[in-house]
């Protein structure tokens, strides 16, 4: 099954301007075999949101994003040293429960 992003190219655009991410780019978090998905749980507003954290490259990327109408809608991204603490947190609670099976 394929997976459809979108998004609003104002806000991509602002994005890039901001954190230096275009949301083109910020698809490719999906494609870690190891990326955590998450609730973004400080969001307050009557549509859920989360956050993929991936590597990308070099340095791992925090996708902030929205199921909508059977796409994935990315709503912002960039390099945070938090995103990067989620996802090395999140992969060695997965090794150590691999190695005990």
């Amino acid at each position: 099954m394929a997976t459809w992003f979108d998004w609003d190219s104002n806000k991509d655009r602002e994005n890039q301007a901001k954190h230096g991410v275009s949301f083109d780019a910020a698809q490719r978090a999906f494609a870690d075999p190891h990326r955590v998905i998450a609730e973004d749980l400080s969001h307050s507003q009557v549509e859920k949101r989360f956050c993929c954290f991936g590597r990308v490259g070099d340095g791992f990327l925090t996708v902030r994003f929205a199921y909508r109408g059977g796409s994935i809608r990315i709503i912002g991204a960039g390099y945070w040293r938090k995103g990067r603490e989620v996802y090395d947190r999140e992969n060695q609670v997965h090794r150590r429960t691999a190695r005990r099976r």
